[in-house]
């Protein structure tokens, strides 16, 4: 076949590329440590395209984007990318690196990405790319994928799906200070965590309760703007005895401020204007972003308009001499000035052609001029404001200004209106710096802008006269991190060692926990540790959030966003996290690292769905949890599991195993572990029972009996003995004192309250109900050795058994054989929600699974409906017999249980059979 052909009828298809999913992972995921984009991509007819057999496409792309020149590829060298395309890739390999060089030229840093071809689908691709910036980097991925389509020939254009890139972005900017988090950023460096929102305000510097500490000062460029120092000064400043409440402490101070007034009628403010002098500012108490500011104003009439508009803005006026001069804002961080910036009000300049109407929108034809604070400038608008102050000096917005002239715009050079901003952090006067800093030490604010106008910045304002017009407790950093003119400023970097000082860490600890089987006990388990050391402890589970045990949020909570809940709590002290699977595999880890992670056991469950048929290929989804532990944390792994266990080659930080082995029964992997000094937490064989015992340091450390833990029924519970060495693993490691850690496991039973749906007990007219969570074959196997071991206290042991409609037929059966063999009668129900199952399928799987395992069908029911299958079961229970509810949802199934009464005996169900 030649290297390009004819483009002809009989070589196009009727499909053409299509996107069919798009995901974010937004943390850790099973492709990388670091947020990535997956755009799912099927190229039809494409899939016969490689770039070699189409002519010009690469000179195309390079001509639209020519970074991708500089782009190495799998090459690793410059050119690389341009000689794959010449040897021939497909589109969905060039949509990748046309995504990164878009987020590069928006200014987001992207450099990784990767295209796999998914198994069993001719033609179908993952498309990855990391990101900083997720607006940004769905934006990007979009664009690319339009700017492939519109380059092919017009016979295979065609480009379908792209509602699935959601949000859809109006376009691409140049990406605004606010939203850059380059790795070289002082919170990156000293790993603090970020999490970006859809807006700019939307990110956090660290967790919990750590971040009250950050309040005011984020990493965004406008973090909490126009919050003014009058609430953090006692209320005799804020009057004064008539002068602006902001004045009265600087001027005690000996520091230049203006005289003011406060008034609350258009009459107080022309008396204070007598009695102040012109020319004088009217502004609102309470305002921000120079909202309401009016300048200048020498006649009384003018006072009374200035008064109208500050008082849209805020209940109270401030009427206050004016000083002349340039405005500048001075941020001052923990007693030092920082960054100086002069800010220059919009204004236009004349062409002697153009109204300024016309020079306004030219200047708003800027690329770095945007709505509000999410671009570099923002666009300047015509309003009453503007025709007011245009007025003033006899023009109006249709006035042809002389060439060279210039026009002022707006009274105030607040960024937010469309002013400007020039660097002046190395001119500034010693004097002027030393007012700056003591204007925000007596305000009593560690992070501080002040407004402050003089003549020179260069020169004293004791010799040029101005002074101080404003402190700001919020100021917004944009101005000094992109000024329109003169060197940017770092201004995070201080403001970061203020909040972190001598490399403290924005975080909480994070217990991250995962595994098929036992992840809420553990959690639950480990919080009752962290509690009772007196943190304040958020947890996420299958059954909700919870608070210091009070419940939060309802439903299953073990997917990221739930863990971004907790991480946002301010209360937090400490976080442990169920990471369930589905969560990992939909949007990655809620967190980008763990303290402590633990995977407890790997089984088959939940196969053949998302791409996860084998066992193997569960476990590398499991394995996320530990990849993600910190260098200097621990992972916990099952030494019992070898899938588990397996997972110590590539988790982080230092290995901790625990097993249920006795020693003399331990792999050769773990007795070479804890020869070398390494830890681990094991049951171990005494005469008197079982001991739970820690190895670490070449020594052996008793710690407690077994038995001595309520939610191990005495040893009979063995997955909750493996879950309680889990618990006191992810505890020790983190160095709670050993005492304590005893103390809360000797305190722990699973009672409803504690640990609602895992293995909680009910007794009530001599019969016993177990309800659990039990939900696949691997639990339900753990169940059975339990109720092996309470079987002879019994006459007989009920069940009522379900599985989520989503497992394999196979998983279904299995599940059915297992209840044939452990109970005497069994009642098959189905989930609520069958997950795409046909009414009843579930029961009728579960129940061939028994009957193919020799069950005779006298004992085995099916009752669909999971309220009348346990309200059936309980009804044949006697005095003496064991009840084993494997429920579904929780807290109706624990309310039935627990509000049955022997009246209620009379099965209608076997009363309309008899019938």
């Amino acid at each position: 076949m030649p290297a390009t052909l004819t483009f002809t009828e009989k070589h196009v298809s009727a499909r053409h590329m299509t996107v069919l999913d798009c995901r974010v992972f937004r943390g850790p995921n099973r492709f990388s440590h670091d947020p990535m984009i997956q755009i799912t991509l099927d190229l039809g007819a494409l899939e016969e395209w490689p770039t070699s057999r189409l002519p010009d496409f690469a000179a195309l792309l390079v001509q639209a984007l020519p970074g991708l020149a500089e782009h190495g590829c799998s090459y690793g060298e410059k050119g690389g990318f341009l000689r794959r395309m010449e040897e021939g890739t497909w589109l969905g390999h060039v949509a990748e690196h046309a995504a990164l060089e878009l987020q590069g030229l928006a200014g987001s840093t992207a450099t990784r990405g990767k295209t796999r071809s998914v198994e069993g689908r001719v033609g179908v691709y993952h498309v990855m790319y990391d990101f900083t910036d997720e607006v940004v980097a769905l934006a990007a991925g979009r664009l690319a994928l339009e700017l492939v389509d519109s380059l092919l020939p017009e016979e295979l254009r065609g480009l379908q799906g792209l509602e699935e890139i959601r949000p859809s972005p109006p376009g691409m900017k140049p990406l605004p200070a606010s939203r850059r988090w380059p790795a070289t950023m002082p919170w990156a460096r000293r790993r603090c965590p970020l999490r970006r929102g859809p807006a700019a305000r939307d990110s956090d510097p660290a967790d919990g309760r750590r971040q009250p500490l950050a309040a005011g000062a984020g990493p965004s460029a406008e973090a909490h703007p126009g919050q003014l120092f009058g609430p953090h000064l006692p209320d005799r400043d804020r009057d004064c005895g008539g002068q602006g409440f902001h004045q009265g402490a600087l001027e005690e101070a000996g520091l230049p401020v203006p005289k003011g007034e406060l008034v609350r009628s258009a009459e107080d403010a022309v008396a204070a204007a007598g009695r102040l002098g012109f020319p004088l500012v009217t502004k609102p108490l309470d305002g921000n972003h120079g909202r309401g500011v009016t300048i200048g104003l020498t006649k009384a009439d003018e006072v009374c308009w200035g008064f109208a508009q500050a008082k849209e803005h805020g209940s109270t006026v401030i009427v206050e001499q004016q000083f002349i001069g340039l405005d500048h804002r001075i941020l001052v961080v923990a007693g030092e000035v920082v960054a100086v910036a002069e800010r220059v009000p919009a204004h236009v300049v004349g062409d002697g052609r153009q109204s300024i109407r016309d020079l306004v929108a030219e200047v708003n034809e800027d690329p770095r001029r945007g709505e509000g604070h999410k671009s570099m400038l923002t666009l300047i608008k015509l309003d009453e404001a503007t025709e007011h102050l245009l007025a003033q000096s006899g023009l109006t917005s249709d006035t042809v200004p002389d060439r060279g002239q210039m026009v002022s715009l707006r009274p105030t050079a607040n960024l937010s209106t469309g002013g400007t901003a020039i660097d002046r952090t190395d001119e500034i006067h010693p004097e002027n710096a030393l007012i700056a800093r003591r204007a925000a030490q007596i305000v009593g604010l560690d992070i501080a802008g002040i407004d402050f106008v003089c003549p020179d910045i260069t020169k004293s304002v004791h010799e040029t006269g101005g002074g101080i017009m404003e402190v700001t407790a919020g100021p917004g950093f944009r101005m000094h991190l992109e000024p329109f003119q003169g060197r940017p400023r770092n201004v995070a970097r201080p403001v970061l060692e203020l909040l972190f000082p001598n490399g403290s860490r924005g975080r909480v600890p994070i217990f991250a926990i995962t595994g098929t089987n036992g992840k809420s006990t553990t959690g639950r388990m480990l919080a009752q540790v962290l509690q009772d050391a007196g943190l304040v402890v958020g947890v996420t589970s299958t059954t909700g959030i919870y608070l210091n045990g009070d419940r939060i949020g309802t439903g299953d909570s073990s997917g990221p966003r739930s863990g971004r809940i907790v991480l946002r709590e301010p209360s937090v002290q400490a976080a442990v996290l169920e990471c369930a699977r589905g969560g990992i595999l939909r949007e990655g880890l809620g967190f980008d690292e763990c303290d402590i992670g633990a995977v407890l056991n790997v089984a088959e469950d939940h196969l053949g769905l998302n791409g996860i048929n084998t066992v193997e290929d569960l476990a590398s989804v499991k394995a996320v949890v530990v990849e993600a532990v910190r260098n200097r944390g621990w992972s916990v792994l099952n030494a019992d599991n070898a899938l588990t266990a397996g997972m110590a080659k590539v988790a982080g930080g230092k290995i901790c195993y625990f097993t249920l082995l006795d020693q003399k029964e331990w792999p050769d992997f773990l007795t070479r572990h804890v020869a070398d000094g390494g830890r681990a937490i094991a049951r171990q064989k005494m005469a008197d029972g079982w001991d739970i015992v820690i190895h670490e340091d070449h020594e052996a450390i008793y710690f407690m009996k077994v038995h001595e833990i309520p939610a191990t029924f005495d040893g009979h519970a063995e997955f909750n003995v493996a879950n309680a060495l889990a618990a006191i693993a992810m505890a020790h490691c983190h160095g709670v004192p050993l005492k304590g850690v005893r103390a809360s496991m000797r305190r722990f039973a699973t009672g409803y309250d504690q640990s609602p749906g895992r293995l909680n007990v009910h007794d009530d007219h001599g019969v016993r109900v177990i309800m659990d969570y039990a939900h696949n074959a691997q639990g339900l196997a753990e169940l059975g050795k339990l109720v092996r071991g309470l079987r002879p206290a019994h006459a007989r042991v009920l069940a009522v058994v379900g599985a989520p409609g989503d497992r394999r037929d196979s998983d279904l059966a299995e599940m059915g054989a297992l209840a044939a063999g452990l109970f005497d009668q069994v009642i098959f129900r189905e989930d609520p929600d069958r997950r795409g199952r046909a009414p009843g399928e579930v029961p009728r799987l579960l129940r061939d699974g028994a009957m193919a395992a020799g069950c005779p069908e006298t004992r085995i029911e099916m009752v669909p409906d999971e309220t009348q299958a346990v309200d059936h079961c309980l009804r044949q229970a006697r005095p003496g017999d064991l009840v084993v509810i494997a429920a579904d949802t929780i807290d109706a199934v624990w309310q039935q249980i627990t509000g049955f009464t022997p009246e209620m005996r009379q099965d209608p169900l076997q009363a309309g059979a008899a019938e």
